[in-house]
Protein backbone atom coordinates (compact mmCIF):
# COMPACT_ATOMS: atom_id res chain seq x y z
CA UNK A 1 0.00 0.00 0.00
CA UNK A 2 1.10 3.53 -0.68
CA UNK A 3 -0.29 5.55 2.27
CA UNK A 4 -0.39 9.31 2.04
CA UNK A 5 -1.60 10.16 5.57
CA UNK A 6 -3.96 9.27 8.38
CA UNK A 7 -7.17 10.96 7.23
CA UNK A 8 -9.33 10.55 10.32
CA UNK A 9 -8.55 10.31 14.00
CA UNK A 10 -11.17 9.54 16.65
CA UNK A 11 -11.60 10.70 20.20
CA UNK A 12 -14.40 9.43 22.38
CA UNK A 13 -16.06 12.10 24.48
CA UNK A 14 -19.18 12.43 26.67
CA UNK A 15 -20.30 15.96 25.67
CA UNK A 16 -20.58 17.32 22.13
CA UNK A 17 -21.12 20.93 23.21
CA UNK A 18 -18.00 20.94 25.40
CA UNK A 19 -16.04 19.40 22.52
CA UNK A 20 -17.32 22.13 20.21
CA UNK A 21 -16.42 24.84 22.73
CA UNK A 22 -12.85 23.54 23.01
CA UNK A 23 -11.94 22.28 19.53
CA UNK A 24 -13.87 24.88 17.53
CA UNK A 25 -13.90 27.98 19.69
CA UNK A 26 -10.53 27.61 21.46
CA UNK A 27 -8.45 25.65 18.94
CA UNK A 28 -10.16 27.13 15.87
CA UNK A 29 -11.07 23.90 14.06
CA UNK A 30 -14.09 24.31 11.78
CA UNK A 31 -17.09 22.08 12.55
CA UNK A 32 -17.93 19.96 9.51
CA UNK A 33 -20.67 17.75 10.98
CA UNK A 34 -22.63 17.49 14.20
CA UNK A 35 -25.30 14.93 15.03
CA UNK A 36 -26.81 15.35 18.49
CA UNK A 37 -26.31 12.33 20.69
CA UNK A 38 -23.70 10.80 18.37
CA UNK A 39 -20.80 12.89 17.05
CA UNK A 40 -19.13 16.14 16.14
CA UNK A 41 -16.45 16.29 13.42
CA UNK A 42 -13.80 18.97 12.94
CA UNK A 43 -11.51 19.91 10.04
CA UNK A 44 -7.85 19.83 11.10
CA UNK A 45 -5.64 20.80 8.17
CA UNK A 46 -6.13 18.07 5.57
CA UNK A 47 -7.39 15.60 8.19
CA UNK A 48 -10.60 15.19 10.18
CA UNK A 49 -10.93 14.88 13.95
CA UNK A 50 -13.94 12.71 14.76
CA UNK A 51 -15.38 13.03 18.26
CA UNK A 52 -17.91 10.33 19.10
CA UNK A 53 -20.06 9.56 22.10
CA UNK A 54 -18.85 6.01 22.83
CA UNK A 55 -22.11 4.87 24.41
CA UNK A 56 -23.74 5.44 21.01
CA UNK A 57 -21.04 4.12 18.66
CA UNK A 58 -20.24 0.98 20.63
CA UNK A 59 -23.76 -0.18 19.72
CA UNK A 60 -23.48 0.92 16.07
CA UNK A 61 -25.67 -1.02 13.66
CA UNK A 62 -24.83 0.58 10.28
CA UNK A 63 -21.05 0.96 10.72
CA UNK A 64 -18.73 -1.34 12.67
CA UNK A 65 -19.11 -0.69 16.42
CA UNK A 66 -16.24 1.31 17.92
CA UNK A 67 -15.43 3.01 21.21
CA UNK A 68 -12.60 3.70 23.63
CA UNK A 69 -12.09 4.99 27.13
CA UNK A 70 -9.25 6.52 29.09
CA UNK A 71 -6.69 9.13 28.12
CA UNK A 72 -6.35 9.12 24.35
CA UNK A 73 -3.55 11.04 22.57
CA UNK A 74 -3.35 13.15 19.43
CA UNK A 75 -0.50 15.36 18.21
CA UNK A 76 -1.33 18.34 15.98
CA UNK A 77 1.44 19.40 13.60
CA UNK A 78 2.24 23.04 12.84
CA UNK A 79 4.98 24.56 10.72
CA UNK A 80 8.23 24.72 12.71
CA UNK A 81 8.28 28.51 12.40
CA UNK A 82 4.72 28.69 13.80
CA UNK A 83 5.37 26.49 16.85
CA UNK A 84 6.25 29.32 19.31
CA UNK A 85 3.17 31.30 18.24
CA UNK A 86 0.92 28.25 18.50
CA UNK A 87 2.17 27.48 22.00
CA UNK A 88 1.68 31.12 23.03
CA UNK A 89 -1.89 31.06 21.65
CA UNK A 90 -2.73 28.06 23.84
CA UNK A 91 -1.48 29.90 26.91
CA UNK A 92 -3.33 33.10 25.93
CA UNK A 93 -6.57 31.09 25.71
CA UNK A 94 -6.08 29.74 29.22
CA UNK A 95 -5.01 26.26 28.14
CA UNK A 96 -2.46 24.86 30.58
CA UNK A 97 0.71 23.35 29.12
CA UNK A 98 1.16 20.13 31.11
CA UNK A 99 4.54 19.11 29.69
CA UNK A 100 7.21 20.37 27.33
CA UNK A 101 9.53 17.96 25.56
CA UNK A 102 12.79 18.53 23.71
CA UNK A 103 13.31 16.16 20.80
CA UNK A 104 16.11 15.60 18.29
CA UNK A 105 17.65 18.55 16.50
CA UNK A 106 16.45 20.87 19.27
CA UNK A 107 12.78 20.59 18.27
CA UNK A 108 10.26 20.96 21.08
CA UNK A 109 6.65 19.98 21.56
CA UNK A 110 4.12 20.85 24.21
CA UNK A 111 1.37 18.79 25.77
CA UNK A 112 -2.01 19.92 27.09
CA UNK A 113 -5.38 18.35 27.82
CA UNK A 114 -8.85 18.80 26.42
CA UNK A 115 -11.85 19.14 28.79
CA UNK A 116 -12.16 15.33 28.88
CA UNK A 117 -8.55 14.64 29.94
CA UNK A 118 -7.30 13.53 26.53
CA UNK A 119 -3.60 14.24 26.06
CA UNK A 120 -3.04 16.61 23.14
CA UNK A 121 0.25 17.83 21.73
CA UNK A 122 1.49 20.53 19.38
CA UNK A 123 4.50 19.36 17.35
CA UNK A 124 6.53 21.28 14.80
CA UNK A 125 6.93 19.84 11.31
CA UNK A 126 10.11 17.82 11.25
CA UNK A 127 9.62 15.87 14.48
CA UNK A 128 9.29 12.56 12.62
CA UNK A 129 11.61 13.22 9.69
Amino acid sequence: MDYTQIKETCLYIPDLDRAEEFYHKKLGMPVISKEEGRHIFFRCGTAVLLCFIPETTKNEKVLPPHFASGKQHIAFEVEASAYPKSKAELIEKGIVITHEQEWKDGLESCYFEDPFGHVLEIVPRGIWE
